[in-house]
């Protein structure tokens, strides 16, 4: 790969270019249960799944599928928390031939019935406590058969002590019919022994649908290659972890690109060990720190607030956590800040997108820690910025544009959607709609989302940098700004706010501090103070959701 200005910003050791193995997560799953197959691969509320365990289960679970007709090429819809059920469905699909299709199991009907109609899924794999909405749906789609998986299958208490976030009828029991499967019954029916990878390097793995926060939600296809090679390069970002190693902290659903990437797909290539997280919160995994020593903790900026906000995370022993991994939204400088000096481990904040595997950019592990950017290109990873009216001419550093990207990690495109593929793959580019500028040493910086940019008055205003400056305003917890109509200046500025708890805030005092830290025409003309902002299924801030609730009233 020729020569980049981000190159120079590598830590010791890390390629500018790789000569992947075309080995398969499903192969890679054989090989660390081969090499470390008692080693702890799934670690579910302190029950531990070894390798070799989890490979037989795979195993089990995929003749069960074959058994029950799907052959390389069908299409599995997975709609699962962060149990091992999703974990070994997924793994075993892929070892099929099949394709893995994740769905958010928080979704509504409406939500479900469209992805597993556009998707084709034959077979539905969820919680028992949603089959009945699986069967209300079965109908609108083209599901042949449901599986059903108890919570409490892999628990290593009696499931009356409730976890903390489960009602009790999330313990709904079913029994097998002739169109509704148990989960655990069909692995207890079917032997352990070797099953034949039918995945495939070029063939697609898995479809892993975008938000839908702007629009209907699009299958984002990927390739096993697409997958692995991600997998790869992330791997050589880090030359020092090694093999068997590593203890992660599963906070990203697996049901979400991060979470299929790096909770998953990571984990299972590095035989690490997956400390599962049903339900990721600030408490949740200050308990998780306390009883099982993780090394690495990823999660969202919301996460990493609300962890220093618990004045006992401050009291832990962090002598064997080594980092953190933060995405889907920036983090504030001071969070930065207190982390590195309470814990001493260094914060790598990633960037990418669904339809880039999703690992894109990670901040040098070992090199300069940059608040405000989102580090530098991963190996093999081109990225440019372009103009945002025609997305043709390539920008200076410094300048803001859309970022556009290239790589062995970007989609095969939408599933069954060409004319919306043509829109963002161009030449083997990849048009993101985020904007944003490199500095002299090649760090991204994230400006905002094309869709989201404000125009007030004939300036173009970006929200993010805005609710980063209001993040660091000492009595705010979070804030979001959005665009309103404004009869004058065409947009306004209006910020939604959320106080610490403990805390007074009074809307004079937040454009106070605004007229301190921005241009006049970007300090927000409206505050609303709100008790909580709207979040995706993992922690990000849904601007989208707050432009609805202001358009609706």
């Amino acid at each position: 790969m020729a020569e980049k200005i981000w190159h120079k910003s590598y830590a010791p050791g890390v390629p500018k270019s790789i000569d992947y193995e075309k080995i398969t997560i499903s192969e890679a799953l054989a090989r660390s249960a081969e090499k470390f197959p008692d080693r702890t691969a799934l670690n579910y509320m302190g029950r531990r799944i070894s390798y070799k365990a989890l490979n037989d289960m795979v195993n089990q679970f995929a003749r069960a599928l074959q058994d029950m007709g799907i052959k390389a090429g069908d299409k599995v819809g997975v709609s699962l928390p962060n149990i091992p059920q999703v974990i070994i469905s997924n793994l075993a699909i892929f070892r099929i031939g099949a394709v893995s299709v994740q769905n958010n199991p928080l979704y509504t009907e409406r939500e479900l019935a469209y992805q597993l109609d556009d998707s084709d899924s034959r077979i539905i794999i969820t919680l028992t406590l949603l089959v009945p909405r699986m069967q209300k749906i079965k109908s609108q789609t083209k599901l042949e058969k449901i599986v059903g998986c108890h919570i409490h299958s892999f628990l290593p208490f009696p499931k009356k002590q409730l976890f903390p976030f489960v009602k009790k009828d999330m313990y709904r029991k079913i029994e097998s019919t002739d169109d509704v499967m148990v989960f655990s019954d069909l692995l207890a029916r079917y032997p352990a022994d070797s099953v034949e990878d039918q995945s495939s390097w070029e063939e697609m793995g898995a479809i892993l649908y975008t938000g839908g926060t702007t629009g209907v939600s699009k299958g984002v296809m990927l390739s096993h290659s697409h997958l692995s090679s991600n997998v790869q390069q992330f791997v050589s970002w880090f030359p020092d972890l090694k093999p068997g190693e590593e203890r992660l902290v599963g906070n990203f659903p697996v049901f979400h690109t991060a979470g299929f990437s790096a909770i998953q797909n990571l984990i299972t290539w590095q035989a690490w060990e997956n400390i599962m997280v049903p339900r990721p919160e600030a408490k949740i995994n200050l308990d998780i720190l306390k009883k099982y020593n993780p090394t690495f903790l990823p999660g969202v900026p919301t996460i990493f607030v609300g962890l220093l906000a618990e004045p006992a995370f401050r009291n832990l022993d962090f002598s064997k956590v080594k980092g953190f991994f933060s995405g889907a939204a920036p983090l504030a400088a001071d969070t930065i800040r207190d982390l590195k000096e309470i814990t001493g481990a260094t914060m790598c904040e990633v960037y990418g997108s669904t339809e880039a595997g999703p690992f894109m950019t990670v901040t040098p592990w070992g090199g300069e820690v940059k608040p405000g950017t989102v580090g530098v290109p991963v190996p093999d990873t081109e990225i440019k910025i372009v103009d945002i009216e025609n997305g043709e001419k390539e920008l200076p550093i410094g300048e803001h544009g859309e970022i556009v990207m290239k790589g062995p990690q970007i989609m095969m495109g939408y599933y069954k959607k060409p004319e919306a593929t043509a829109e963002v793959l161009k030449d083997g580019w990849f048009y993101s709609g985020d904007i944003g500028c490199f500095d002299e040493d090649g760090y991204l910086s994230i400006t905002d989302r094309k869709k989201d940019m404000i125009i007030a008055g004939g300036y173009n205003i970006y929200p993010v940098e805005l609710d980063n400056v209001l993040f660091d305003h000492p009595k705010i917890l979070e804030a979001c700004t959005i665009g309103v109509k404004d009869e004058y200046r065409g947009e306004t500025v209006k910020a939604f706010v959320v106080v610490k708890e403990g805390e007074r805030l009074t809307e004079a005092e937040v454009v106070a501090y605004c007229k301190e830290n921005l241009a006049a025409y970007k300090i927000p003309k409206i505050i609303e103070f709100i008790d909580e902002l709207p979040k995706s299924a993992v922690g990000k801030i849904l601007r989208r959701k707050l432009k609805d609730m202001e358009e609706s009233s």
